[in-house]
């Protein structure tokens, strides 16, 4: 297999053992990492040269509905009931499978391009296998390594209809795809449940859905929402209470979450998952990265929707860092204590959230997360000669407070590259055609849904 030794301006790891280096070096084989450090003395097939460059882990986006992107922008403007009535009760039930192919395509395409080596699609306006098929086709043409999360789609009930939250998991589609092209946990894209949890669905729902995960190896995840709208009330300390709620589930957002609710994730071992761009956008509560920090869990981040913010994985770490840090001031202020002397949340840990916590909330840490020999060759280079970045006197601090998709010069995923010279390696032609296709899509998706873009919501 052939060798590969980086030649670093700056190599930030975040391997405890190994630590940060001024002009290190990076050797990776094939598609993992073989060594990291200062003057590795390696023998290499190919050197490149990036010491002009940060080189660090990929970032890890730990959830997006990637399927929305042909609508990106569409709801900034909105709220949550706007959500639903807009995108599913109306958007998400014209999608084709077609539409799922090329939205995750592109969709994935944009988060290479921006740093993001490894996606959570939490893909939940699946109706039948053939869309859940062409969603994977499009992660897998993009060469991101993604965790597909199967979801389900929410439209309103017909006469007749179990409504959604009545609706256990579709075990057909899940056999098929466990069994079939997502059956290895070791291949670039590996699958998921994108289940309803009990804020959204019902206990025999939530009791069948967490058994049938369990049952073929999966990590599920369920959304959260408003405590006094949720199906089953006090749900997740139901589920660990039997047995349900442990590390192989993750929640998403959990803004209205008090220290109970909390005490709950943390004595089950289970992630929690903050996409705080969107939860400032609309949330009543505040986002939890600083509440989950101080119980001793580790943070993962994510997008969330694009219809309402950007798919920018580095203004999602930045944005939970002046979270994170405002609200620890607001605290200690609040209890009456002296000001900090020392900044309470360091530039580091919001850079571990964006890595190693996405990693860790979806069982990948042996994997993925850190730049360390035995994991995946998933690797980032920023020009730190950029004119928004020089000069660089602190590596990490660079890359949480300056850096953003710009500055993305290199991306390898799996030891492939995937971006080179500040553009992607995808076949240019193909590209600009997939492009006109995502703006087809989404314009034909809003016609036949009556939709106009700016109309009062």
């Amino acid at each position: 297999m052939k060798r590969t030794l980086v030649k670093c301006g700056w190599l930030v790891t975040l391997d405890d053992k190994i630590g940060d280096h001024k002009d290190g070096e990076l050797l990776f084989t094939g598609n993992r990492i073989e060594a990291a450090g200062k003057n590795l003395n390696a023998q290499a097939d190919e050197v490149i040269d990036a010491t002009d460059k940060i080189v660090m882990p990929g970032l890890v986006n730990a959830h997006m509905h990637t399927w929305e992107t042909a609508i990106r922008g569409i709801g900034a403007d909105w709220l949550s009931p706007n959500y639903m009535r807009h995108i599913h009760a109306n958007l998400a039930t014209r999608y084709t499978a077609e539409d799922n192919y090329i939205a995750n395509l592109m969709g994935a395409l944009a988060q290479i391009d921006a740093g993001c080596t490894t996606l959570v699609d939490w893909c939940h306006n699946i109706t039948n296998l053939e869309m859940a098929e062409r969603a994977v086709d499009g992660l897998i043409d993009s060469g991101i390594r993604a965790v597909f999360a199967h979801g389900t789609a929410k439209p309103p009930a017909r006469p007749g209809e179990k409504p959604f939250h009545e609706t256990p998991h579709p075990r057909d589609r899940i056999e098929a795809l466990r069994k079939g092209r997502l059956s290895s946990d070791d291949s670039i894209v590996t699958l998921a449940m994108a289940i309803l949890g009990p804020d959204w669905g019902s206990w025999e729902v939530v009791e069948h859905d967490i058994r049938m995960a369990r049952e073929f190896g999966l990590v599920s995840s369920s959304h959260t929402r408003r405590r006094e709208d949720c199906v089953v009330k006090d749900g997740y300390a139901k589920m660990l209470k039997a047995g349900l709620l442990g590390p192989d589930h993750n929640l998403v957002h959990g803004t209205s979450y008090d220290d109970h609710d909390l005490r709950v994730v943390v004595d089950s071992g289970a992630s929690l998952t903050s996409t705080v761009l969107v939860e400032l956008h609309h949330h009543i509560g505040d986002t939890q990265v600083a509440r989950v920090r101080e119980y001793g869990m580790l943070p993962s981040l994510g997008i969330d929707v694009e219809p309402f913010c950007s798919g920018q994985m580095f203004r999602e770490m930045q944005a939970a860092l002046l979270f994170a840090r405002g609200k620890e001031i607001r605290i200690n202020a609040a209890r009456g204590n002296s000001p900090f002397q020392i900044m309470p949340v360091k530039s580091r840990e919001a850079l571990r959230w964006a890595t190693v916590g996405g990693a860790r909330a979806f069982l990948m840490e042996d994997r993925i997360g850190t730049l360390s020999p035995g994991k995946k060759a998933d690797i980032v280079m920023l020009r730190a000669d950029d004119i928004n970045m020089v000069p660089v006197w602190d590596a990490v601090s660079s890359i949480v407070e300056i850096a953003g998709p710009g500055n993305v010069d290199t991306v390898i995923i799996d030891g492939v590259t995937r971006k080179k010279d500040g553009k992607l390696t995808f076949a240019t032609d193909v590209l600009k055609k997939r492009a006109q296709e995502l703006y087809e899509s989404g314009q034909r998706i809003m016609r036949e849904g009556n939709y106009v873009v700016g109309q009062p919501v």
